[in-house]
């Protein structure tokens, strides 16, 4: 299978370092990147004949199966093109996905292509997958990062929040998943994953932590239902080329393609 990425950041590059050497279903078929010269340094880093372009559209024409590795400014446009192509694309980015219910209200329509969506920083969701089946009814997510990894979001600057004078854990959200994910685009993708996960982005309770006094990002899950009452921790350490997210979520979208690669399947 011919895999083209989209962003040659963090988890782009594990993901092609990956593919160049660990996948003999799966082969590295082309790059694309905002920044010509960054897709160009990494199949050149590689030793990759993948090839270099110029436009997400010639990249689907060279890829049975995209991954998205850049941000949720592109989804949209990724999620048209797999429907004209009939590509499967695999998304890191998920808020982007929920911020367009239209596009995913048609390809649940056609029943094609498939949009794998990767569990990312975040632990349980097996267990939560299966729980919905049955009168789930409470799920909430309290995420707590050092100050720094939340800089720049759209809801810490339109409230003015100076992350560098905070000196203790201090609560700067809480609300539904549907909030968190506009108000923190590229810091809260485990929400979005959450929310399609269990119950829905207004029922998915978020709740969003800067502590200056840790150094891994980390997640906590709490929810109950029928199936009984569950709770997942995971203390991320973070990407060592993007400190806003978690090296676990390059690791989740590394599984997705082994667990395509593999004739055994595990997990829910």
């Amino acid at each position: 299978m011919k895999v083209g990425i989209i962003g040659c950041g963090a988890i782009g590059t594990m993901v092609a370092q990956e593919l160049a050497c660990s996948y003999a279903a799966l082969e590295l078929s082309a790059v694309y990147d905002r920044v010509p010269a960054r897709a160009q340094s990494l199949t050149e880093n590689l030793n990759s004949p993948a090839k270099v372009v110029a436009t997400l559209t010639r990249l689907f024409e060279l890829s049975e199966l995209i991954v998205e590795a850049a941000s949720s400014n592109v989804v949209e446009q990724v999620l048209r093109l797999a429907i004209t192509h009939d590509t499967n694309v695999l998304i890191m980015s998920t808020a982007g996905v929920l911020l367009h219910p239209d596009i995913i209200d048609t390809i649940r329509e056609q029943g094609h292509p498939n949009i794998y969506l990767p569990s990312g920083a975040l632990g349980g969701l097996d267990a939560l997958s299966a729980a919905r089946l049955r009168e789930l009814e409470y799920v909430m997510l309290t995420t707590s990062k050092p100050p720094q990894a939340l800089a720049g979001a759209p809801y810490v600057q339109e409230h003015g929040i100076d992350l560098c004078k905070l000196d203790k854990a201090t609560l700067i959200f809480e609300g539904p998943a549907r909030q968190a994910i506009e108000a923190f685009p590229k810091n809260i993708n485990v929400s979005a994953t959450l929310s399609l996960a269990g119950i829905g982005l207004d029922k998915t309770y978020v709740r969003i932590i800067a502590d200056p006094g840790i150094t891994r990002n980390t997640h906590h899950l709490r929810a109950k239902g029928r199936f009984g009452e569950m709770e997942a921790t995971v203390r991320n350490v973070p990407s060592e080329g993007n400190p806003k997210t978690s090296y676990l979520a390059a690791l989740s979208a590394l599984a997705v393609l082994r667990r395509m690669a593999d004739p055994i399947k595990t997990g829910t």
